[in-house]
Order: structure tokens, then C-alpha cells, then sequence
């Protein structure tokens, strides 16, 4: 059986995306940041282009949310 990517969350930026990657690694929990965009010194997001994407495992996929739901409810989240 081939393993499948799920995306949890959308940043507007690489620093965003990479600061949800490490919160979801600290919890044990393995991602990757996926963009289609190329790297450049403007930060920009036009109709998904610019966005980060965090993925996870399938099977990882409902805890990384609920993970990240409970941190955005957090008042010292980001």
C-alpha cells in the first residue's frame, strides 16, 4: 500500500509554514512543507500561488489537526 500526503495547513509564507512544521514535529508528528512557488524577496499570495502547504502521513493526519486547533485556540499561538 502506498503511503499518502494530506495537507493540515495553508500558510502565507515559508516562515509560517516551517514554525507549523517544527510545532507538529516537537509533537512527534513527521511533515513536510510543499510550494509551488518560486523563492523570491516579495512575499506574495495571488489565488494560491505563494501559499506553503504542511503535509503529513494519511494515517497522521487527524491528530496533526487537532494538534494544530488546539494551538490555534492557544492565546500564544502565532
Amino acid at each position: 500500500m502506498k503511503k499518502k500526503l494530506i495537507e493540515v495547513y495553508r500558510a502565507r509564507g515559508e516562515a509560517e509554514a516551517n514554525v507549523v512544521k517544527s510545532k507538529l514535529e516537537s509533537y512527534g508528528i513527521p511533515s513536510i512543507v510543499y510550494s509551488n512557488a518560486a523563492p523570491s524577496v516579495y512575499v506574495f499570495t495571488v489565488d494560491g500561488m505563494g501559499e506553503y502547504k504542511v503535509m503529513v502521513w494519511e494515517e497522521l493526519a487527524d491528530d496533526a489537526r487537532q494538534m494544530l486547533s488546539g494551538e490555534e485556540n492557544n492565546p500564544n499561538s502565532p
